[in-house]
């Protein structure tokens, strides 16, 4: 950060003040509260972890000393909700990796597809059983990507991360308004549930020494994480 960026000694003392009035406001809230899922609860959570990220940035900016908390957040958890109470529509956005681990699978079956459609052998059908690029586009033409995540092994693959984000929004997008951009406007604090997949989840276990969390595992050692508003 340059010094002309750098928080004034007056903004780090008002970041802490703030993040007293959030500890009331959140005891408050926790003493009042109806049930587990008491919004005004989560709303002072979200708040509290709000007033202590900042406090924690401005306090590194200006003296470069940092706090003792574990700011929530920091390990993958949702920002703060941000988008409607009731939302009229909704986006899923999904990203999935693999990794060519069989390249001579992956061409035989795109070959195989390619064939199955009456191309020519010396055509499309040729080209896919050479071409990584051109198998990889018959494959993903010819199947949903939901089957070729629960097929990924017969074509050659090996999964990856994956994770699929839902997000609310106000309204439908015009058609074609994302097209090309479709995930540049993805924003975290408009997510109302994500679940991601990835074998570090099985090392943080491993860790802990405890197996048994709340989701379950797919069976090939990578193990899925889920995230939803309360």
């Amino acid at each position: 950060m340059s010094d002309a960026a750098q928080p004034t000694a007056a903004e780090v003392r008002a970041a802490a003040e703030a993040v007293k009035a959030a500890l009331d406001r959140h005891l408050a809230a926790v003493e009042r509260r109806t049930g587990d899922d008491d919004p005004a609860v989560y709303e002072a959570f979200n708040a509290l972890a709000s007033a202590a990220e900042t406090y924690d940035e401005l306090l590194y900016d200006h003296y470069d000393e940092v706090t003792p908390f574990e700011i929530p957040g920091a390990d993958g958890s949702l920002p703060p909700y941000t988008g409607p109470d009731e939302p009229h529509a909704l986006s899923l956005l999904i990203r999935r990796d693999y990794a060519v681990a069989e390249p001579r699978r992956l061409l035989a079956q795109a070959r195989r597809v390619a064939q199955s459609d009456g191309e020519d052998v010396t055509g499309a059908a040729a080209k896919a059983g050479v071409s990584p690029l051109a198998a990889l586009g018959v494959l993903f033409g010819e199947y949903e990507p939901d089957e070729i995540a629960s097929r990924h092994k017969d074509f050659g693959l090996e999964e990856g991360d994956s994770t699929l984000w839902v997000v609310a929004a106000d309204e439908l997008p015009e058609p074609g308004e994302w097209l090309n951009a479709p995930f540049e406007h993805a924003d975290p604090e408009r997510i109302v549930c994500r679940f991601d997949v990835s074998a570090v989840f099985d090392e943080d276990e491993d860790a802990d020494g405890d197996g048994d969390g709340d989701y379950g595992h797919d069976g090939d050692g990578r193990g899925p994480s889920g995230r939803a508003r309360a």
